[in-house]
C-alpha cells in the first residue's frame, strides 16, 4: 500500500516526537530558560504513540524517526523502542539525538532494534559546543559517537547547522572528519524557528558551504539510499565517510519530501512550517483506529506543496523545534 499526497509524492516516513523535554538548550532550538513543561497527561502515552504508528505503517509508512525534545530522556524509551520494532510492515527504524546519553544506552538501543542514529554536532570545540548549547559537554557527545559503533550501528549521520560568525569556521574541520571516519556530515542551513530579528545573519547558502569544500577538495555526488532524506550527497575521493547539504532555506528540497510529523502531544503536520495541524488525540482516547487512519490520510491529502521560507523572510508562527520534533 502506498500513501500519496495531492502533488504525487510518496509520503512513506513519520517523524514521531515522543518528548519535548531536553537536556541541552541550543539557542537555535529554545529559548535559554527552556520551554513550560507540559502536564503529563498532554504528553501520549507510548501505548498511543505505538497505536499511531501501527495505524501509520498500515496505510504505507515505511520509515519512523524517533525525536524529540531528546527522546532518550524519557523514561522507559527503550522498551517503547523494542515494541516500535517489532512492528511488521516497519522496514526502518531510526533515532535523533543529541548524544549525550548515548555511551550508557547505545548497546540497549542496538539491542532494542533502532538500526540508525543521527546524532546533532554544530562544533567539534569544546567552547564553542558550549556556547550553542548552553552548557553542553562535547566530550560526553564524542564518547557517544564511539559508543554507537562499538555497540553494532553504522557510523552515525551528525547533523551541524551552520551558522555564519558561529561555527562557518569549522567547515572543513568536518569534512576532514569524513576523510577517516565513516560518518555522513550532514550541513543544514539555519532555519528561523524562535523568532528573531535578523535570523538572516546567520544563514550561509548550502551552495557557499560547497564551495568552501570544494576550495580543499573534490567532490564526487553520491546516490541516496531508499530511506535517505533531503540531502545532497558527495563524497571526497577515498574518504570512507560523506557530506550531505541540506537547504531548507536557499533551494527548497519541497518536491521530494516524503515525510509526515506527529508531535508529543499527538499534533499531527504534513509540514515542518506550515501552521496546519490536525488533533490525534479524540482518536486515542479512547482508541479508534478507523478515525485515526482517515485523520493521518487527511495529513497526507493536505500537505502544502512547499513551505514559504525564503530568505527575505518567513509566514509561519514561531515554534520550538523541541515542541514539534526535530
Amino acid at each position: 500500500m502506498e500513501l500519496t499526497d495531492s502533488h504525487g509524492r510518496n509520503i512513506n516516513y513519520l517523524r514521531l516526537s515522543v518528548t519535548d523535554r531536553c537536556n541541552m538548550r541550543c539557542f537555535y532550538c529554545m529559548p535559554e530558560e527552556g520551554i513550560t513543561k507540559r502536564e503529563h497527561g498532554t504528553i501520549l502515552s507510548y501505548e498511543e504513540l505505538l497505536l499511531i504508528s501501527e495505524t501509520a505503517i498500515g496505510l504505507g509508512i515505511e520509515k519512523i524517526r524517533i525525536t524529540g525534545g531528546e527522546p532518550l530522556v524519557r523514561t522507559g524509551i527503550v522498551g517503547f523502542l523494542e515494541r516500535l520494532a517489532r512492528i511488521p510492515g516497519l522496514r526502518h527504524l531510526a533515532l535523533t539525538t543529541n548524544g549525550l546519553l548515548l555511551e550508557q544506552l547505545a548497546d540497549a538501543l542496538h539491542q532494542a532494534g533502532v538500526q540508525r542514529l543521527n546524532v546533532s554536532l554544530d562544533s567539534l570545540k569544546p567552547q564553542t559546543f558550549s556556547d550553542i548549547t548552553r552548557g553542553g559537554d562535547l566530550k560526553r557527545v564524542l564518547g557517544g559517537l564511539d559508543a554507537a559503533e562499538r555497540a553494532g550501528f553504522p557510523p552515525p549521520k551528525i547533523n551541524c547547522v551552520i551558522m555564519r560568525g558561529v561555527n562557518d569556521n569549522e567547515i572543513l574541520d568536518f569534512a576532514d572528519m569524513t576523510l577517516s571516519h565513516g560518518n555522513s556530515i550532514r550541513f543544514i542551513e539555519y532555519m528561523p524557528a524562535i523568532k528573531e530579528d535578523g535570523w538572516q545573519r546567520y544563514c550561509i547558502p548550502g551552495s557557499e558551504i560547497l564551495e568552501r569544500i570544494a576550495g580543499r577538495y573534490t567532490l564526487e555526488q553520491v546516490d541516496k539510499g531508499p530511506f535517505s532524506g533531503p540531502s545532497r550527497d558527495f563524497r571526497i575521493p577515498g574518504a570512507r565517510g560523506s557530506i550531505g547539504i541540506i537547504t531548507a532555506v536557499s533551494g527548497h528540497f519541497c518536491s521530494e519530501c516524503n515525510r509526515i510529523r506527529v508531535t508529543s502531544t499527538g499534533q499531527a503536520k504534513g509540514c515542518l512550517f506550515s501552521d496546519e495541524k490536525t488533533d490525534l488525540v479524540p482518536y486515542l482516547r479512547p482508541p479508534d483506529r478507523e478515525r485515526l487512519a482517515e485523520a493521518l490520510r487527511g495529513i497526507v491529502s493536505s500537505k502544502p506543496e512547499r513551505h514559504s521560507i525564503t530568505g527575505e523572510g518567513y509566514a509561519h508562527k514561531n515554534f520550538t523545534m523541541s515542541q514539534i520534533g526535530g
